[in-house]
């Protein structure tokens, strides 16, 4: 399941993630960051994930060049160990802002 939520205060878009983060949840997780015109940061949180595949991995950096490429601000948060695990072993973590 994917939730969002843009504080235009800070211009900040929030994306949660739960459960599953696979190709089920393509759809919603596009329609998360294309929905909102005017993000300066994004932060994805990741800490109710059970299980990452390549799908998410490919989405996420859809996401990464949407927001600008190398420009973007992408904060992934609450990365629990077994996800932390699959985004180092995908140098995720020299594209991403990565915390536990």
């Amino acid at each position: 399941m994917v939730e969002s939520f843009f504080d235009k205060k800070t211009e900040c878009l929030t994306i949660k993630i739960k459960g599953r983060f696979d190709y089920s949840c393509h759809k919603t997780f596009k329609e998360a960051f294309t929905a909102f015109n005017a993000v300066k940061y994004y932060e994805v949180n990741l800490a109710e994930v059970t299980y990452l595949d390549s799908s998410a991995l490919g989405m996420l950096l859809l996401l990464r060049d949407h927001a600008g490429g190398e420009k973007a601000v992408i904060r992934l948060v609450h990365v629990n160990g077994v996800v932390i695990d699959t985004l180092k072993i995908a140098n995720f973590h020299r594209l991403f802002d990565i915390t536990e």
